[in-house]
């Protein structure tokens, strides 16, 4: 099979300025993409427009809020204008929001927050992009971001947790009414990445950095081209007969779900423990 390119094909990366989103938008800009991102942050956009441009990615930077149906709308007849349609829409956009706290002791305004920028806008983006998308058609494909946290408990963060895993139920019910139109629906479902925004080596200790290599089943923690690899694939033709799944880039840490490699070798569930849990 071919190599994966994107030549003249029209892309929309939500939450593109940084972090993951920029990771998968420059990638589809290497392999010929038209990219557009739609970010908040001014700043980061145009950071992103400058280094994009150095690179010879021409680059369509917009600043939107995709919570806002009227803005999200706006800018796809600008994506439009300019790329002449859209192949393939990534809803990347998450955030905590800041608020880590029991469930009991968040307000309904955090709630609807958390809800707004984690599922909700996923809804908005792939609503307005649909048409677009179907003139694209067959080949055209919607590939969000979800997290490994949407398969695993997380305390203190139940509603991003929840939102997380409706993205799945998301991508299979629309795969199965956009598939007679040729539009494919998929995931990503990464482990904690390290980015600009987060970077999880800083929260082990430094007497146990070296234990990361056997607490993660690959040795590492995510890199923000990891998530890109598998989104190229899931929007690719290589995944031409790939619809309503999702996809986990996680180093094997839901496989592992708890267990952990000792420095000796062995498997146990009690890692910083000695003498206690089980052992294999």
């Amino acid at each position: 099979m071919n190599e994966i390119t994107f030549e003249a094909r029209s892309v929309l990366v939500t939450g593109g300025a940084a972090g993951i989103g920029r990771a998968v938008a420059e990638a589809f800009a290497e392999r010929g993409a038209r990219v557009a991102i739609a970010d908040v942050d001014e700043t980061a956009l145009a950071d992103c427009k400058r280094v994009f441009e150095e690179r010879g990615h021409p680059l369509l930077a917009a600043t939107c809020d995709v919570r806002d149906t009227a803005a999200v709308e706006a800018l796809l007849t600008d994506i439009e204008a300019r790329h002449g349609g859209l192949d393939v829409l990534v809803n990347n956009v998450g955030d905590i929001q800041g608020v880590i706290k029991p469930l009991e002791k968040m307000t309904d305004a955090e709630i609807d927050a958390q809800f707004a920028v984690t599922l909700k806008h996923v809804f908005v983006v792939s609503r307005a992009a649909i048409p677009l998308l179907r003139r694209a058609a067959p080949g055209s494909s919607i590939v969000s971001i979800s997290s490994i946290e949407g398969y695993r408990g997380l305390p203190h963060l139940v509603p991003y947790a929840s939102f997380k895993l409706a993205i799945e139920g998301f991508t299979k019910s629309l795969a199965l009414e956009l598939g007679r139109d040729g539009i494919r629906v998929n995931a990503v479902a990464p482990e904690t990445t390290e980015t600009s925004q987060i970077t999880p080596s800083k929260w082990i200790a430094p007497e146990n950095q070296e234990r990361v290599k056997d607490w993660i089943p690959l040795g590492r923690f995510g890199r923000p081209e990891d998530v890109a690899g598998c989104t190229l694939f899931l929007a690719s033709e290589w995944a031409s007969w790939v619809t309503g799944t999702v996809l986990h880039c996680d180093g094997g840490a839901l496989a592992a779900a708890g267990w952990y490699r000792t420095p000796e070798g062995r498997w146990t569930n009690t890692p910083l423990i000695t003498g206690s849990g089980i052992e294999i």
